[in-house]
This record gives structure tokens, sequence and C-alpha cells, in this order.
């Protein structure tokens, strides 16, 4: 267990030194006043306390990619440690903290607004366009996701159906009424159980004494059972997003910027709540690779469950803490997608809303905006899960590598030390450009060329840059 708990102790004390740095980088300044103070208007500029407005972010951001795109990512064995690990310290959390306090400082204003600021207007009607969709694809997954595991706990009784239109119901009381109305309220209760979940499933593998496989030379390597069609790079990395880092991040962080009242909770709020994520990411990958007798049996169980992260969840779970415990957890696994798709269909209508500068006062004006958002959502549940989740899961990637960009341009803008974004944006650049090239939903092509032609755009994107940042000397 020393991988395990070295990696709990590096992300940690990412947060303390790491996470300071990055605040330090962009000069936080506690006498301003924040959007919240200076133009609440009792729906989405909300003042709010910065341990609630913590756990709400804690909360829209962890959705099932911590939990099921870490079993996912586990069968690549212990390497998935390390990707969690730097990802969330220096890409992920870095990518949360600095798209949350540019909107903070831009009166929250949402991800497109910022991406079209710093890279143009054609970016940013692009992003409006390609936000949208992902919040829509995202709630749909979101739906589908907890409806499947509610019904595996209420068999005979209730069915996926049902639960998906109780949950569907309730997404859109979450997107139409103020955000201290609902979301506000109840997150406390799933914030409990998403706590309970992660320590007891973590707690439980601790004192049975699972045997988490440790990231010495023998184990580092691709111990996926199909290494040559699912390579490390860039499946494992697009396949664990929200533990690591998350284009998707970046959209929720607006709508928090928007109850933050002093910028010191900048840190505590996005960089603490992506590194939270982490150590989720970090237990649900450990008890993957630990609870089925090692990685190799995860494979074959994962294979056998064609892939159903749900399952692995229920069994998990039921045999560590109990049927009452279980229940617990489960609501905890639950109360993740739940709390990220209801906040995706609200951040896809203040987009469109701040597109059209449409005033979102009004709840007659909400629920024009509402209406069709949710009527592409329904249409969304009823194709494939798999085919939702695996576009979703590149979308996601995809998202985080145009903002990681935005904001090395706006950090060589304001003269500060880009290069903390720039390394994460060429890396995940090449990541994405890969992924679509030899993934069996992108273009199919073989892996070696696929991975070279990622490297070679990413490089290109570098190289693009730094000629831009001379002419703007």
């Amino acid at each position: 267990m020393i991988t395990f708990f070295a990696s709990i102790l590096a992300l940690v004390v990412g947060y303390f030194v790491y996470g300071r740095f990055i605040e330090k980088v962009f000069g936080i300044d506690p006498s301003k006043q924040t959007p919240a103070i200076t133009q609440p208007d009792g729906v989405d500029y909300v003042p709010m306390k910065w341990s609630k407005i913590f756990l709400i972010q804690f909360l829209n951001i962890a959705g099932l990619g911590p939990i099921f795109g870490a079993i996912a990512g586990a069968v690549w064995g212990p390497i998935a440690f390390v990707w969690i690990v730097f990802g969330a310290i220096f890409a992920g959390a870095v990518h949360d903290f600095l798209s949350g306090m540019m909107s903070l400082r831009m009166n929250g204003l949402s991800i497109h607004e910022i991406v079209g600021k710093y890279m143009g207007n054609g970016v940013k009607q692009f992003m409006s366009l390609f936000t949208v969709a992902m919040m829509v694809l995202v709630g749909a997954v979101f739906i589908m996701g907890p409806a499947k595991i509610l019904s595996g706990l209420t068999t005979g009784f209730m069915g996926v159906t049902a639960w998906a239109t109780i949950i569907f119901l309730y997404y859109i009381l979450a997107t139409l009424l103020p955000i201290d109305k609902l979301i506000g309220r109840i997150y406390p209760f799933f914030g409990f159980a998403m706590l309970f979940m992660a320590v007891g499933i973590g707690g439980a593998m601790i004192v049975n004494g699972l045997p988490i496989p440790e990231l010495v030379p023998a184990n580092f390597f691709n111990m996926n059972a199909n290494p040559d069609k699912f390579p490390i790079f860039p499946m494992l990395f697009v396949t664990i997003a929200c533990g690591a880092i998350s284009g998707f991040h970046s959209t929720q962080s607006p709508l928090m910027a928007r109850c933050i009242t002093n910028e010191k909770y900048g840190r505590r709020v996005f960089y603490g709540a992506m590194i939270t994520e982490g150590l989720v990411a970090l237990i649900w990958a450990a008890v993957g690779m630990s609870f089925f007798g090692g990685v190799r049996e995860l494979n074959d169980v994962l294979a056998q469950q064609k892939g159903n992260a749900a399952w692995a969840v229920n069994e998990i779970s039921n045999t560590l803490l109990g049927h009452f415990g279980a229940v617990l957890a489960i609501l905890g696994v639950v109360a993740a997608p739940i709390t990220s798709g209801d906040t995706a269909f609200r951040s896809a209508r203040l987009i469109i809303a701040d597109f059209f500068k449409f005033d979102q006062k009004s709840i007659k004006n909400r629920l024009i905006l509402t209406t069709p958002l949710f009527v592409f959502g329904f249409l969304l549940t009823q194709l494939d899960f798999s085919i939702i989740w695996r576009y979703m899961a590149w979308s996601n990637q995809t998202l985080a590598v145009i903002v990681l960009w935005a904001i090395t341009i706006y950090l060589a803008t304001e003269h500060k030390l880009f290069w903390i974004t720039l390394i994460p944006a060429v890396f995940m650049s090449a990541v994405v450009f890969a992924y679509i090239l030899v993934a069996p939903e992108g273009f199919g092509i073989n892996t070696f060329y696929g991975q070279i032609a990622g490297v070679i755009i990413a490089i290109l994107l570098l190289v693009w840059f730094l000629i831009w940042k001379k002419q703007v000397k």
C-alpha cells in the first residue's frame, strides 16, 4: 500500500505547496469586490459561505468520472496512480483554479466568453456551440448512469425509466430555481453521502488488507488485457479524466465564481475541490485493482460485464460495507453524477443567456431557454449509454485543451508565468489528437502513426504559440 499512501500524501502536499504557488502567479487580491457582492441578482449571483461553495463545486465536478473512470482506468495498472497525482496537481487543479479566478475577475463570465476574449470571436462562436452540446451530453449521461444504479437497488419495484423520469424532473427544477433554493440546500446531504462513500470504501479496503499493486519496475508497464488496442498513450489519459483533468470543470467554475465573496477563497474552492476529487479517484482506482484479486482479474471481470463499471461499484460496496453501508455508499455514487448533471443543464442555460444577452431574473425567460435543452437531453437518453460516454470523454478532454490554451494566452498577455499551463496544454493536445485518430469511435488508424501524428500536432501548436508570443512582445 506504499504507492497508494504516497499518492494521497502527494495530493495533499500539492494543494498546500503548488496550489499556493499558482495562487501567487495569478495574484489574488482580497480587497477586490467580487461579482456576488457588486451585482447580486438572487438567481445566479448569490453570496454564499466558502465552505458551502466548496461543497457545491466538489459535487458539481465529481460526476461519474472519478468513480467509473477510475475503475475503468485501473485496468492499466498502478501507472494510473501516477496520472491521477500528477494530472490533478499540475493540470486539473491549475485548470480549475485559473478558469474560476478568471471568471471571478470578469464578473462571472461563462467559459466560452473567456475563451473568446483571448482566442478570437470565431473560437468563441465554436465554443458556445461545443460547450452547450457537451453540457447536454453530460446531462444525458448523468441521467442514465444513476438511473441504472438506482434501478439495481429497487429491482421489481422501480426500473430505469421510472428513475430516469424522477431525475429528469429534479434537473428541471434545479436548472430553473435560484441556486440557493434547491442546490444550496440539498448538496450538504449529497456531500455527506459522497464523503461516506469515499472514506468507507477506502477504510474497508485498508482494514481488509486488500493487495493494492505497487508501482515498482515489475509493474511499470501497460497491464491492460489488450495493450495493442488500448495503449497507455492516449487511452489512459482520456479514460481517467475527472480525477486528473476535465474540461467540464471549467464550465462549472463560473457558477461558483458568481457566489464567492472574496478572492482569498479561490484556492480552497477551485484548487481544493479538484484535489479532493483526485483523492476519490485514487480510492476507486486502488479498490478496483485490489478487490477482484489484481489488475488481471479486474480486466477479466470488466470484460465479462462488458465494461459495466456500475456492476463493479455495486459488487465492491455490498461486499466491503454490508447492505446498509452499501446503500449509503451507492447513494454517494449516485449523488455525484446527479449533482453534476443538474449544473450541466444550468451551465448550458447560462451560456445561451450570456450569448444572447437574455436576462434570467424572470422564471419565464429561464423556462424559454431550458425547454429545448431538456428536449435534446431526453432524446440523447434513448441512445446507447456506452456510445454517449465515449464521445463525452473525448469532448471533455478537448474542452480542457481549448481552455488551457486560452489561459496560457491570458497569462502571457498579463506577463505572468505562462509555462504552468503551456506544458499541460501541449501534453493534452497530443492526447486528444492522438485519441481521435486511433480510437475505435474516431478514425481508427494505426496506433503508432496516430500517436506520432498527435505529438507532431502538439509541437506545431507549441511553435505557433511561441511565434505569437514573440510577435506580441
